[in-house]
């Protein structure tokens, strides 16, 4: 595996390939991480993974200090699956000095769900999105389902910067036995605060059971009581999301200070 640590490097690299999988991190890589590696190996000539923990998409500066950083076990995971490449730059290579600020109008989007709790945060995912597949000439782009709303706004960025030729693979969020969604944060938790976060998950399946039998206000309400008496500090949202052809119930809440997301689709 080539570890790559300029654009320029990696353009030259990446000029003799016509069929490239991205694979678009930002570190402490888990099995839901090389899920998406693996998905690409298979399907593409070549596989880049970057990691770039993206200032501009965090809204609080101590969300950003407290990111978990790994990366010479990262190295050794993606090495393990012979990854072709990892490009690996600083702040400086993806947001040079001459780096122009943009506005994406993305639309109302911007400002539901994840929109609405952390202001900005999908301008900055835009903004780096844009500059890392300005780099990375991909025809195929891998992300992972546990972000759906993410994967949502990407959709309407390649529709808005005309690339065409990049296909968006969403692939299934990968659980722990527990029904946990793997994440980078998780490595934040106590081994009891492991444990409680798995109602998540589980709050998400009783909605999806009785979605179509019970008020859904009255769910959410439940789900929402079923939270706080298993550790959850707050609850952001437990939402009904609805992007043709699926429709999602999607919930973000907090647990020792770490906020989580998850999402299960009804179709």
């Amino acid at each position: 595996m080539k570890v790559i640590r300029t654009a320029n490097e990696l353009t030259k690299v990446l000029s003799i390939h016509n069929n490239i999988g991205f694979v678009p991190t930002m570190g402490c890589l888990h099995e839901g991480h090389l899920c998406l590696v693996k998905k690409s190996k298979l399907t593409n000539e070549i596989t880049v993974c970057s990691i770039f923990v993206n200032p501009a998409q965090f809204n609080d500066p101590k969300d950003y200090k407290l990111y978990p950083v790994t990366i010479d076990e990262d190295i050794t995971k993606l090495e393990s699956l012979h990854c072709d490449i990892l490009f690996l730059p600083g702040v400086e290579e993806v947001y040079p000095a001459n780096y122009q600020n943009k506005y994406y109008q993305i639309g109302e989007i911007e400002n539901l769900w994840e929109g609405f709790y952390r202001p900005g945060h999908f301008q900055g995912v835009c903004k780096v999105m844009d500059r890392l597949l300005d780099i990375v000439p991909a025809t195929d782009l891998w992300m992972g389902q546990k972000d759906f709303q993410q994967c949502m706004v990407i959709e309407k960025l390649l529709v808005l910067t005309n690339r065409k030729n990049i296909t968006l693979h969403r692939i299934e969020t990968i659980r722990s036995n527990s029904g946990l969604a793997l994440s980078s944060r998780n490595q934040r938790l106590s081994d009891d605060g492991i444990i409680k976060a798995a109602t998540l998950y589980e709050s998400l399946q009783l909605v999806q059971k009785l979605y179509q039998k019970e008020d859904f206000t009255k769910l959410e309400q439940y789900a929402k009581e079923d939270l706080l008496q298993n550790g959850f500090e707050e609850i952001e949202y437990i939402s009904v999301i609805q992007k043709e052809p699926s429709v999602v119930i999607a919930a973000a809440a907090w647990i020792e200070g770490v906020r989580l997301i998850d999402n299960i689709i009804l179709n």
